[in-house]
Protein backbone atom coordinates (compact mmCIF):
# COMPACT_ATOMS: atom_id res chain seq x y z
CA UNK A 1 0.00 0.00 0.00
CA UNK A 2 1.09 3.83 -1.36
CA UNK A 3 -0.25 6.55 0.86
CA UNK A 4 0.92 10.21 -0.56
CA UNK A 5 -0.58 12.97 1.93
CA UNK A 6 -0.59 16.91 0.40
CA UNK A 7 3.08 16.43 -0.91
CA UNK A 8 4.89 19.75 -2.06
CA UNK A 9 8.13 20.06 -3.90
CA UNK A 10 9.62 23.21 -5.36
CA UNK A 11 13.22 23.29 -7.31
CA UNK A 12 15.23 26.46 -6.87
CA UNK A 13 12.70 28.46 -4.67
CA UNK A 14 12.76 32.12 -4.47
CA UNK A 15 15.25 32.07 -8.16
CA UNK A 16 14.10 33.47 -11.51
CA UNK A 17 14.47 29.02 -12.22
CA UNK A 18 11.66 28.58 -9.17
CA UNK A 19 9.77 25.45 -10.41
CA UNK A 20 6.83 24.33 -8.20
CA UNK A 21 7.19 20.64 -9.40
CA UNK A 22 4.66 18.78 -7.30
CA UNK A 23 1.43 21.12 -5.65
CA UNK A 24 -0.39 19.21 -2.94
CA UNK A 25 -0.33 15.66 -4.45
CA UNK A 26 -2.39 13.31 -2.49
CA UNK A 27 -2.51 9.53 -3.36
CA UNK A 28 -3.26 6.48 -2.16
CA UNK A 29 -2.66 2.94 -3.69
CA UNK A 30 -4.11 -0.22 -2.28
CA UNK A 31 -2.33 -3.45 -2.61
CA UNK A 32 -2.20 -4.96 -5.80
CA UNK A 33 -3.31 -1.88 -7.23
CA UNK A 34 -1.91 -1.32 -10.60
CA UNK A 35 -2.22 2.60 -11.63
CA UNK A 36 -0.67 4.35 -15.23
CA UNK A 37 0.43 7.72 -14.72
CA UNK A 38 -0.22 10.40 -17.58
CA UNK A 39 0.63 13.69 -18.40
CA UNK A 40 2.42 16.06 -20.95
CA UNK A 41 6.27 17.20 -19.85
CA UNK A 42 6.44 19.14 -16.87
CA UNK A 43 3.41 17.79 -15.37
CA UNK A 44 5.37 15.95 -12.16
CA UNK A 45 4.91 12.34 -13.19
CA UNK A 46 9.01 11.53 -13.12
CA UNK A 47 9.10 14.01 -9.88
CA UNK A 48 6.63 12.35 -8.18
CA UNK A 49 8.04 8.75 -8.60
CA UNK A 50 11.34 10.47 -7.56
CA UNK A 51 9.75 12.10 -4.40
CA UNK A 52 8.75 8.54 -3.81
CA UNK A 53 11.53 6.77 -4.16
CA UNK A 54 13.53 9.16 -2.14
CA UNK A 55 15.85 11.03 -4.77
CA UNK A 56 15.31 14.26 -2.92
CA UNK A 57 13.37 15.08 0.47
CA UNK A 58 9.59 16.69 -0.14
CA UNK A 59 8.83 20.67 1.07
CA UNK A 60 5.89 19.41 2.76
CA UNK A 61 3.69 16.40 3.23
CA UNK A 62 4.34 12.41 4.34
CA UNK A 63 4.87 9.60 1.94
CA UNK A 64 4.18 5.88 3.28
CA UNK A 65 4.70 2.40 2.03
CA UNK A 66 2.40 0.23 3.85
CA UNK A 67 2.39 1.30 7.34
CA UNK A 68 6.61 2.62 7.03
CA UNK A 69 7.10 6.76 6.90
CA UNK A 70 9.55 6.94 4.81
CA UNK A 71 9.25 10.67 4.15
CA UNK A 72 12.54 11.63 5.61
CA UNK A 73 13.91 8.35 5.13
CA UNK A 74 17.64 8.66 2.64
CA UNK A 75 17.13 6.93 -0.63
CA UNK A 76 19.66 4.00 0.18
CA UNK A 77 17.79 2.52 2.71
CA UNK A 78 14.30 3.65 0.74
CA UNK A 79 15.34 1.05 -2.23
CA UNK A 80 14.53 -2.32 0.10
CA UNK A 81 11.05 -1.18 -0.15
CA UNK A 82 10.89 -0.70 -3.56
CA UNK A 83 11.50 -2.30 -7.13
CA UNK A 84 11.98 0.51 -9.96
CA UNK A 85 12.60 0.54 -13.72
CA UNK A 86 14.52 3.46 -15.28
CA UNK A 87 13.36 5.07 -19.26
CA UNK A 88 16.89 4.63 -19.66
CA UNK A 89 18.02 0.73 -20.34
CA UNK A 90 21.58 1.45 -19.25
CA UNK A 91 20.41 2.22 -15.86
CA UNK A 92 19.36 -0.78 -12.92
CA UNK A 93 22.13 -2.92 -13.76
CA UNK A 94 25.50 -3.27 -13.59
CA UNK A 95 27.49 -2.89 -16.95
CA UNK A 96 30.38 -4.55 -16.11
CA UNK A 97 29.33 -7.51 -14.29
CA UNK A 98 27.58 -10.70 -15.35
CA UNK A 99 23.97 -11.29 -15.59
CA UNK A 100 24.11 -13.81 -13.14
CA UNK A 101 26.18 -11.37 -10.74
CA UNK A 102 23.25 -8.47 -11.35
CA UNK A 103 20.82 -11.16 -10.22
CA UNK A 104 22.50 -12.50 -7.23
CA UNK A 105 22.93 -8.13 -6.29
CA UNK A 106 19.08 -7.66 -6.95
CA UNK A 107 18.40 -10.79 -4.84
CA UNK A 108 20.09 -9.05 -2.09
CA UNK A 109 17.63 -6.46 -1.78
CA UNK A 110 17.06 -5.97 2.02
CA UNK A 111 19.79 -7.55 3.25
CA UNK A 112 23.09 -7.11 4.50
CA UNK A 113 25.72 -8.39 1.95
CA UNK A 114 27.94 -10.85 3.54
CA UNK A 115 31.15 -11.74 1.69
CA UNK A 116 30.21 -14.40 0.02
CA UNK A 117 27.01 -12.74 -1.38
CA UNK A 118 27.64 -13.87 -5.23
CA UNK A 119 28.84 -17.42 -4.80
CA UNK A 120 25.54 -18.43 -4.02
CA UNK A 121 25.73 -21.47 -6.32
CA UNK A 122 22.42 -22.36 -5.60
CA UNK A 123 20.74 -19.90 -6.42
CA UNK A 124 22.05 -20.48 -9.93
CA UNK A 125 19.10 -22.47 -11.06
CA UNK A 126 16.68 -20.01 -9.89
CA UNK A 127 18.13 -17.06 -11.83
CA UNK A 128 17.91 -20.09 -14.79
CA UNK A 129 14.10 -20.64 -14.16
CA UNK A 130 13.88 -16.91 -13.83
CA UNK A 131 15.36 -15.74 -16.61
CA UNK A 132 13.82 -18.24 -18.96
CA UNK A 133 10.57 -16.97 -18.23
CA UNK A 134 11.15 -13.88 -20.27
CA UNK A 135 11.74 -15.77 -23.54
CA UNK A 136 14.81 -13.80 -24.48
CA UNK A 137 17.74 -16.90 -24.21
CA UNK A 138 18.74 -15.11 -21.23
CA UNK A 139 19.01 -18.02 -19.14
CA UNK A 140 21.92 -19.38 -21.47
CA UNK A 141 24.07 -16.67 -20.86
CA UNK A 142 24.54 -16.24 -17.11
CA UNK A 143 27.99 -15.51 -17.62
CA UNK A 144 27.74 -12.60 -20.53
CA UNK A 145 28.82 -9.29 -19.59
CA UNK A 146 25.16 -6.66 -19.01
CA UNK A 147 26.72 -4.17 -21.59
CA UNK A 148 26.80 -6.69 -24.14
CA UNK A 149 22.73 -6.96 -24.20
CA UNK A 150 20.34 -5.16 -26.08
CA UNK A 151 18.93 -1.91 -24.28
CA UNK A 152 15.40 -4.57 -24.81
CA UNK A 153 17.30 -7.38 -23.28
CA UNK A 154 18.79 -5.07 -20.56
CA UNK A 155 15.23 -3.77 -19.80
CA UNK A 156 13.81 -7.20 -19.29
CA UNK A 157 16.20 -8.18 -17.26
CA UNK A 158 16.16 -4.62 -15.08
CA UNK A 159 12.36 -5.21 -14.74
CA UNK A 160 13.30 -8.92 -13.21
CA UNK A 161 15.84 -7.54 -11.19
CA UNK A 162 13.67 -5.06 -9.67
CA UNK A 163 10.80 -7.75 -9.00
CA UNK A 164 12.94 -10.94 -8.02
CA UNK A 165 12.43 -10.17 -4.66
CA UNK A 166 8.93 -9.14 -4.21
CA UNK A 167 8.76 -5.47 -3.69
CA UNK A 168 6.01 -3.62 -1.88
CA UNK A 169 6.37 -0.83 -4.51
CA UNK A 170 7.07 -1.23 -8.16
CA UNK A 171 8.17 2.30 -10.13
CA UNK A 172 8.06 2.47 -13.43
CA UNK A 173 9.23 5.40 -14.53
CA UNK A 174 8.17 5.03 -18.68
CA UNK A 175 10.53 2.14 -19.09
CA UNK A 176 9.48 1.64 -22.61
CA UNK A 177 9.90 5.05 -24.12
CA UNK A 178 13.46 4.23 -25.25
CA UNK A 179 12.93 1.27 -27.11
CA UNK A 180 11.39 0.11 -30.62
CA UNK A 181 7.45 -0.59 -30.70
CA UNK A 182 8.05 -4.12 -30.90
CA UNK A 183 10.47 -4.37 -28.55
CA UNK A 184 8.67 -2.18 -25.96
CA UNK A 185 5.35 -4.28 -26.48
CA UNK A 186 7.25 -7.74 -24.89
CA UNK A 187 8.45 -5.32 -22.37
CA UNK A 188 4.67 -4.22 -21.47
CA UNK A 189 3.62 -7.89 -21.69
CA UNK A 190 6.57 -9.31 -19.60
CA UNK A 191 5.56 -6.18 -17.28
CA UNK A 192 1.85 -7.43 -17.07
CA UNK A 193 2.57 -10.99 -16.07
CA UNK A 194 5.00 -9.99 -13.52
CA UNK A 195 2.88 -7.60 -11.73
CA UNK A 196 -0.33 -10.16 -11.74
CA UNK A 197 1.52 -12.98 -11.00
CA UNK A 198 3.05 -11.42 -7.57
CA UNK A 199 -0.10 -9.03 -7.19
CA UNK A 200 2.20 -5.86 -7.05
CA UNK A 201 1.76 -2.20 -5.95
CA UNK A 202 2.95 -0.52 -9.12
CA UNK A 203 3.20 2.84 -10.64
CA UNK A 204 3.93 2.67 -14.27
CA UNK A 205 4.62 6.08 -16.20
CA UNK A 206 3.76 6.52 -19.57
CA UNK A 207 3.27 9.02 -22.32
CA UNK A 208 0.93 7.00 -24.49
CA UNK A 209 -2.54 7.00 -23.64
CA UNK A 210 -3.68 3.56 -25.42
CA UNK A 211 -1.21 1.95 -22.94
CA UNK A 212 -2.43 3.89 -20.03
CA UNK A 213 -6.02 2.51 -20.75
CA UNK A 214 -5.08 -0.64 -21.46
CA UNK A 215 -2.76 -1.63 -18.12
CA UNK A 216 -3.24 -1.67 -14.86
CA UNK A 217 -6.73 -0.98 -12.90
CA UNK A 218 -6.28 2.62 -12.23
CA UNK A 219 -5.33 5.40 -14.43
CA UNK A 220 -3.72 9.05 -13.19
CA UNK A 221 -3.59 11.68 -15.15
CA UNK A 222 -1.37 15.01 -14.06
CA UNK A 223 -0.76 18.69 -14.99
CA UNK A 224 1.31 20.95 -13.35
CA UNK A 225 2.39 19.35 -10.09
CA UNK A 226 -1.49 18.19 -9.85
CA UNK A 227 -3.61 15.14 -9.93
CA UNK A 228 -6.39 16.53 -12.46
CA UNK A 229 -8.13 13.00 -13.37
CA UNK A 230 -7.81 9.83 -11.13
CA UNK A 231 -10.13 6.69 -13.00
CA UNK A 232 -10.50 3.33 -11.05
CA UNK A 233 -11.28 -0.16 -11.94
CA UNK A 234 -14.83 -0.12 -14.10
CA UNK A 235 -14.91 3.26 -15.00
CA UNK A 236 -11.35 2.67 -16.59
CA UNK A 237 -12.56 0.00 -18.81
CA UNK A 238 -15.37 1.77 -20.49
CA UNK A 239 -12.49 4.86 -21.76
CA UNK A 240 -11.61 5.51 -24.82
CA UNK A 241 -8.84 8.39 -25.82
CA UNK A 242 -11.07 10.59 -27.13
CA UNK A 243 -12.86 10.38 -23.29
CA UNK A 244 -9.64 10.80 -21.93
CA UNK A 245 -8.65 13.46 -23.98
CA UNK A 246 -12.12 14.95 -22.98
CA UNK A 247 -11.43 14.37 -19.03
CA UNK A 248 -7.73 15.93 -19.34
CA UNK A 249 -9.82 18.68 -20.74
CA UNK A 250 -11.83 19.35 -18.02
CA UNK A 251 -9.53 18.79 -15.66
CA UNK A 252 -6.51 20.65 -16.87
CA UNK A 253 -8.08 23.03 -18.93
CA UNK A 254 -5.74 22.27 -22.16
CA UNK A 255 -5.20 19.60 -24.57
CA UNK A 256 -1.14 20.01 -25.46
CA UNK A 257 -0.14 18.54 -29.01
CA UNK A 258 2.11 16.16 -27.35
CA UNK A 259 -1.25 14.93 -25.50
CA UNK A 260 -2.96 14.54 -29.18
CA UNK A 261 0.33 12.90 -30.74
CA UNK A 262 0.56 10.59 -27.72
Amino acid sequence: MLTIDNIHKTFFPGSVNEKRALQGVSLTLQDGDFATVIGSNGAGKSTLLNAIAGAFYIDQGQIRIDDIDVTRMPEHERAQYIGRVFQDPMKGTASKMMIEENLALASWRGKKLGLRWSFQTQRTAQFKEALKELGLGLEDRMSAHVGLLSGGQRQALTLLMATLVKPRLLLLDEHTAALDPKTAEKVLQLTERLVKADHLTTLMITHNMRDALRFGNRLIMMHQGRIVVDVKEEEKSKLTVPDLLALFEKGAGVVTDEMLLS
